[in-house]
């Protein structure tokens, strides 16, 4: 048995020692996910890579059962739950000083600069709710939006995950942006 076949049955198991015994081969991979949503923002003292590691591993494995078809399905449902832990700690900051004089933030402004998740907030719920409305019209769009700029993929990496060509995910990511910057009323 390959090691994705393994790691799928072992993530599927009610055997808490199996799941986390091959858990420990892909921490490394979710800390890297981690990495590259907080690289978006500048860290603060409560949302760090190990926070953001553990919140979605809570998420993942907290409540019911998680069952995971296989590798790709695994990385996507992390990197969305890591989403919903910045996405979340966003909307406490913005119930904690709603509307501080927050700036527009464009998806594009994601890749780039590392900005404050304080005073992101507002954006990253815009970016979430267009997003959500975007899965809903075509979630292999949606899908290639989570793991390029919350899972920090390259192109070929989700080529390789979601089983298409380097240029159909370029394609997919240029429709996703238009139809994100749209939804978001600026140039995304």
């Amino acid at each position: 048995m390959g090691f994705d076949a393994e790691l799928t049955l072992a993530l599927n198991s009610n055997d808490g020692a199996t799941r986390d015994r091959l858990l420990g081969h892909v921490h490394e991979d979710l800390r890297r996910i981690a990495r590259a949503e907080l690289s978006r923002h500048r860290r603060g003292d409560t949302l760090n890579t190990q926070a953001l590691v553990n919140e979605a591993y809570l998420k993942l494995f907290g409540g019911a059962a998680a069952t995971f078809e296989n590798r790709k399905h695994f990385f996507a449902t992390a990197a969305r739950a890591m989403r919903q832990v910045v996405i979340d700690y966003a909307r406490a900051k913005l119930a904690d000083c709603r509307g501080s004089g927050a700036e527009h933030v464009s998806l594009d402004a994601l890749e780039g600069l590392p900005l404050p998740v304080d005073a992101q907030a507002e954006q990253l719920v815009g970016i979430d709710a267009a997003l959500s409305k975007l899965e809903a019209l075509d979630p292999r769009l949606a899908e290639v939006v989570e793991l390029r700029f919350f899972a920090g993929l390259d192109v070929e990496q989700v080529a390789e995950l979601l089983g298409v060509s380097t240029p159909t995910v370029k394609r997919d990511t240029r429709t996703a942006k238009a139809f994100l910057a749209r939804e978001l009323g600026a140039g995304a």
